[in-house]
């Protein structure tokens, strides 16, 4: 991320809430390596770089994904995102309910493609996929606010 760009205070606080949340309670288990490991994650708004690193901060791994296969499901989920935080404020329970539900659907979509597409290079479980897809997400919001 380029350190110039500023984000707001929401995608701050999504991308700490997170990493609190991975670094509490994660299934993330590289193929080719053992742990115990640190992972470190970078976009170029392009691709995310998955750094993972031994107790002792040596490099083991380095990859890649593109975020191109992402890239609808992000998009989608960031618009109803903003509907949900607006619908809180003016919509009926019942409405609030049904953007949930096409927010958490979404979400569960990104989750599931992330997984696929680290398939070569790490299992997760369901939750660190999502807690991963939220973090990838907030790491790549294009957020100047």
């Amino acid at each position: 991320m380029d350190p110039t760009r500023r984000i707001s205070s929401s995608r701050e606080h999504e991308r700490a809430v997170a990493i609190f949340d991975l670094l509490d309670d994660n299934q993330f288990e590289l193929l080719k390596a053992s742990g115990p490991y640190h992972l470190y994650l970078r976009t170029d708004q392009r691709h995310i770089h998955f750094d993972i690193r031994n107790i002792s901060d040596e490099v083991m791994v380095n990859f890649f994904m593109a975020l191109g296969p992402l890239r609808r499901i992000m998009r989608d989920y960031f618009q109803v995102c903003d509907s949900y935080y607006d619908a809180i404020r003016t919509k009926s329970p019942s409405q609030i309910q049904a953007i949930d539900m096409g927010r958490r659907a979404l979400h569960d979509e990104g989750s599931e493609l992330l997984q696929q597409r680290l398939e070569n290079h790490a299992k997760l479980d369901h939750d660190t996929a999502r807690r991963l897809f939220t973090l990838v997400c907030a790491l790549s919001a294009k957020d100047s606010g």
